[in-house]
């Protein structure tokens, strides 16, 4: 399978549609579709999105168990939308299981599964060297969800999938330079150099650098989109 068709199949619908409802309504929740405090009503889902009412019941269930919904006795069901304090806590939770999923994959990872991160990180290389950071971000999410799959543990896979979208949903899209998009794929040439070597121990260490400097670059863009506020 190419990554061009690995990209797509992550984008297909033919997913269960409870499941899919769940992830068109936890996007919509925290991308600000659904504001927090809207009240969520299964009429209304029904309607909206034109689904019937038992993957609704089943969705709302796994959004109130996320955090994202909170169901009010004698009220109803209410958007409730991540606090600066969850997110952060996102990130701390994703680096311990990003790590652990690291390691897991190095130890794990079948000649097939790593074809597929090798073309990967083909795939970065050529769009960093065109300068398409779009597209180089979007292979960036498949060279990740990769090392998930080589882990062949379902509960840490999901886990991280979560984590992977709240952030992506919830967090300013990071602007980036050529300068950065290749300081980006020489962090992620670190990890697959860790993976064609089959050393755990080189995959953490360079997981723990490539989280630590992407923290890095979010707080940095967002201290100059405030500043340029000021302007």
């Amino acid at each position: 399978m190419s990554i061009v068709q690995y990209l797509e199949d992550t984008k297909s619908s033919n997913q269960p549609l409870s499941r899919n409802l769940y992830t068109r309504l936890m996007e919509d929740i925290l991308s600000g579709k659904l504001k927090n405090g809207d009240k969520l009503t299964e009429q209304r889902i029904c309607d909206e999105y034109r689904v019937s009412r038992t993957p609704v019941r089943e969705s709302l269930r796994q959004l109130e168990a996320d955090g994202l919904v909170e169901n009010i006795p004698n009220r109803g069901a209410f958007v409730t939308r991540l606090s600066s304090q969850d997110i952060g806590d996102i990130f701390a939770l994703r680096e311990s299981a990003e790590i652990l999923a690291v390691r897991w994959a190095i130890e794990r990872i079948t000649e097939e599964e790593l074809a597929k991160l090798t073309e990967t990180f083909e795939f970065m290389t050529f769009y960093t060297k065109k300068n398409d950071a779009a597209r180089m971000l979007s292979i960036n999410m498949a060279f990740h969800k990769i090392i998930y799959e080589a882990t062949h543990n379902r509960m840490l896979r999901r886990q991280l999938s979560t984590y992977q979208m709240f952030l992506k949903h919830s967090v300013p899209v990071i602007y980036y330079s050529i300068e950065q998009l290749e300081e980006l794929l020489e962090e992620h040439r670190a990890i697959f150099s860790a993976f064609r070597n089959h050393d755990p121990e080189a995959g953490e260490l360079a997981m723990r650098a490539h989280l630590k400097n992407e923290i890095r670059r979010q707080k940095r863009d967002s201290l100059n989109k405030e500043n340029y506020s000021d302007i």
